[in-house]
């Protein structure tokens, strides 16, 4: 995988304690503790506004993890691509979840320590049903996922519990489900812990 800012030793450094101090002077608090395990999927919720990328960078920060994300293709784009990357970016064309899934299988049978964030919503915009991308990743790669969150009402955010999934995607969605119900996001009309479900179920 390229390299990114959170291989950098130094500005990785100065980036945790300028994440660290920032969120608490803006008086959120970081629960949870940094997975012991060398390989996930991490997925980020809800996600709701423009706000979510940067409070999601200052808790990686905080909790000292290196991850790397996925994004539609246009994010790349010149001139702001090659800071994507350094951010920890993976382009994906859109229309291409398959391909997207694959790929990310594949990376992870190739690395001994990755750490991948999805945003399961797949937009900002309010959606009725959670993208499966994630869950096909983790269940393909042999990986848990952990859930993350960001509660905008008691500016907390943090990482949860470690799911390994079962092979029975109703069942573990339930489990998420159940997980990320009363999390409040950044615009909260847009997020309503019934949409974690896969398509036409619920």
């Amino acid at each position: 995988m390229h390299t990114t800012i959170f291989d950098t030793p130094l500005i990785n450094t100065l980036m945790r304690w300028l994440s660290v101090a920032t969120l608490r002077l803006l008086g959120w608090k970081v629960e949870g503790m940094r997975p012991t395990e060398a390989r996930y999927v991490l997925i980020a919720a809800p996600h709701t506004s423009n706000w979510d990328f940067p409070y999601t960078l200052m808790l990686c920060f905080a909790l000292r993890l290196r991850v790397y994300w996925v994004g539609k293709s246009s994010l790349f784009r010149w001139p702001l691509g090659p800071l994507a990357r350094w951010l920890g970016g993976i382009a994906v064309e859109r229309g291409a979840s398959k391909n997207m899934v694959q790929a990310t299988i594949d990376a992870f049978d190739s690395q001994s320590r990755l750490v991948v964030i999805v945003a399961p919503e797949g937009t900002r915009a309010h959606v009725s049903h959670w993208k499966t991308g994630f869950y096909h990743i983790a269940h393909g790669a042999g990986v848990p996922v952990a859930l993350a969150y960001l509660d905008f009402r008691r500016k907390a955010g943090g990482i949860g519990r470690m799911l390994r999934t079962s092979g029975d995607i109703e069942r573990d969605m339930q489990a998420i489900q159940l997980f990320y119900k009363g999390v409040t996001g950044k615009n909260q009309e847009q997020f309503d812990a019934a949409q974690i479900r896969t398509r036409g179920k619920g």
